[in-house]
């Protein structure tokens, strides 16, 4: 069934605008981005527009080999005593964090099976039925599993077109009746792996 508020949003698009209701529209319907898409909007609402798109795409750009900073943790597996690896590695990522905002891990000692599984079972997670994800959404980070469609809705100048499946596992254990059920048997093998690991 179509949530109200996804209606109002759809008809929004097409009167006077107004950001701010609209984005507390799509924040209380907790159906985030893909609700809108399942609801049959037709044209992308105003609050995920980027009007700095439209400038940067008019600016010539030249093209230059950068690449992604790359952190290999294989020195923490062959030489775990060693400080100066684990010295460097904190270097670089820390480089990496500063100068480029991510980076790319190798030799993390994770499966790639179960790094395929965790993506599987996030989609299964989208794309279970929309009352089952309500359960989840919540602008509260400080919960260790949450779902919401943009942590900055209403302080971004554009919206992205993303929904956030989020899931922070720490130093405690993960209680498994907090874990969506479509993805909890691999949340808690991903969590049992990471700490065996590190």
């Amino acid at each position: 069934m179509v949530n109200t508020n996804i209606e109002e949003i759809k008809q929004d698009n097409e009167h006077v605008y107004d950001r701010q209701k609209e984005l507390k529209l799509l924040d209380e319907s907790k159906e985030g981005v893909k609700g809108l898409v399942d609801a049959g909007l037709t044209k992308v609402p105003k609050i995920f527009i980027h009007d700095k798109i439209h400038e940067h795409n008019n600016k010539q750009t030249s093209s230059t080999n950068l690449s992604i900073p790359i952190i290999d943790l294989g020195p923490l597996f062959t030489n775990p005593t060693s400080s100066s690896s684990r010295l460097e590695i904190i270097k670089k990522v820390k480089y990496a964090s500063e100068k480029w905002g991510f980076f790319q891990v190798v030799n993390h000692g994770i499966p790639f099976t179960v790094l395929d599984e965790m993506i599987d079972g996030v989609v299964r997670f989208h794309e279970q039925d929309t009352e089952m994800k309500k359960e989840f959404y919540s602008r509260d980070s400080g919960k260790r599993v949450y779902y919401n469609t943009n942590f900055d809705l209403f302080v971004t100048p554009a919206v992205n077109w993303r929904d956030t499946l989020s899931c922070v596992m720490g130093p405690q254990p993960l209680d498994p009746q907090k874990l969506p059920t479509v993805c909890r048997y691999i949340f808690l093998m991903y969590s049992l792996i990471f700490k065996c690991l590190f």
